[in-house]
C-alpha cells in the first residue's frame, strides 16, 4: 500500500533527501562571466508558439536543478532572489522546478514574494512518487511552496508513475486548475517509452535532454512532436555545466564565422542558440547562482538564430573541439 503524501513538511524532507543523497554539489551552472553583461530589455526576445496554441513562450527559460537547493540560509535567499529578477527583467517566462529538487520551490515561493509575481511568469512544476503520494496532493502542496494559486504546467516527473499521474493531471486540467500538462526525461533515458506516450496519451509539453552534444531525440521525438503539436522543453543544455566549462578551461575560442552565421558573440549564444533554432524546440531551461550568468543566458535569446546550414556547422565544429 502505498503512503501518501499530506504534509507539507514530508514533501519537502524527501526532495531534499533525494537530493542530498543523489546529486552532487556544484558550484555554478552557467554561462562564462562577461566584462559588459547585456543590459535587460535592450532586444525582444524570441518567443515560440505553444504546440498548436496561440499562446507564446520566450525561447530561453530557467532551470532550478541543484541551484536552488539552498534550504534556508538567508544570503543564498537573497542571492537567488537577485538571479530571479534579472530572469524577469530580461523578460524570462518558464521557470522549472520540481519537488525532487530539495528546497527549490520554497525559494522559487521566497523569489516571488520579495519581488512579487510577473505578468510573463509560466511556473513549470511535477509530480513523482517513488515513495506514494498522489498528484493532486503533491500539486496542492507545491503550490503552498511556491506560494502562487495556480501552475501553468506540471508534468510527470521521469516518467514515475506515468498512467496513475497523468490521468489526475488531465482531469485537473479538465476542471481548470492546470494550464498544460506533460512529460519529462532526462539523460536521454526511456525515449522509446515517451515516444509511445506521445503517440498514445492527449499532452501538452515533453520535456528532454537536447544539447549540441546530445541530439538522440532528433531522431523521432522531435519530428512527432511537430507532427502532434506538442511543445518541447530541453533540459541540460549545457549537459549540466560539464560542456560549457570543458570549453571554458580549455580557452576555446569561437570561430570567427559564428557571429555573421549564428548572431553568437559568447559561447551561452552558440549553445543555447542552436537548441532553441530547432524548430520543435520551444525552450530552454539553463539554470546558474549568478546573475551575470543569467545576463549573458538570456541575451542568447534575442538577435538573428542560425540556419539549417549554420546549425550543421556548429556541429561539427563542436565535434573537433
Amino acid at each position: 500500500m502505498r503512503t501518501r503524501l499530506s504534509r507539507r513538511h514530508s514533501l519537502k524532507l524527501l526532495g531534499a533527501a533525494v537530493a542530498a543523497g543523489f546529486l552532487p554539489s556544484l558550484p555554478f551552472i552557467g554561462a562564462p562571466v562577461l566584462a559588459n553583461p547585456p543590459e535587460p530589455g535592450n532586444s525582444p526576445m524570441l518567443k515560440k508558439s505553444l504546440g498548436n496554441a496561440d499562446t507564446t513562450l520566450p525561447v530561453i527559460g530557467m532551470g532550478t536543478w541543484r541551484t536552488f537547493n539552498v534550504g534556508s540560509d538567508p544570503v543564498l535567499l537573497d542571492a537567488r532572489t537577485q538571479v530571479v529578477k534579472a530572469f524577469f527583467e530580461h523578460g524570462g517566462g518558464l521557470v522549472d522546478s520540481s519537488p525532487m529538487y530539495g528546497s527549490a520551490p520554497d525559494v522559487m515561493g521566497y523569489a516571488l514574494q520579495k519581488l512579487g509575481i510577473p505578468d510573463s511568469l509560466f511556473s513549470a512544476e511535477k509530480v513523482w512518487s517513488p515513495a506514494g503520494g498522489s498528484a493532486r496532493e503533491q500539486v496542492a502542496e507545491l503550490k503552498n511552496r511556491w506560494q502562487v494559486e495556480r501552475f501553468n504546467l506540471v508534468q510527470v516527473h521521469n516518467l514515475t508513475d506515468w498512467r496513475e499521474h497523468l490521468a489526475a493531471l488531465q482531469q485537473m486540467k479538465a476542471e481548470g486548475k492546470l494550464g498544460y500538462i506533460g512529460i519529462t526525461t532526462s539523460h536521454g533515458r526511456r525515449h522509446r517509452e515517451l515516444e509511445q506516450i506521445m503517440t498514445s496519451q492527449d499532452i501538452d509539453f515533453i520535456q528532454l535532454t537536447y544539447n549540441i552534444t546530445h541530439r538522440e531525440a532528433e531522431q523521432r521525438l522531435l519530428p512527432l512532436a511537430q507532427e502532434k503539436g506538442i511543445a518541447v522543453i530541453a533540459n541540460r543544455p549545457y549537459d549540466g555545466g560539464s560542456l560549457i566549462k570543458g570549453i571554458q578551461r580549455r580557452g576555446e575560442r569561437l570561430p570567427d564565422w559564428a557571429k555573421a552565421e549564428c548572431g553568437c558573440t559568447t559561447w551561452a549564444d552558440f549553445l543555447l542558440k542552436f537548441i532553441v533554432s530547432h524548430p520543435a524546440i520551444n525552450c530552454a531551461i539553463p539554470a546558474t547562482t549568478q546573475v551575470v550568468h543569467m545576463h549573458e543566458n538570456m541575451a542568447a535569446g534575442s538577435g538573428p538564430m542560425p540556419s539549417a546550414s549554420a546549425r550543421q556547422r556548429m556541429q561539427r565544429y563542436v565535434a573537433a573541439l
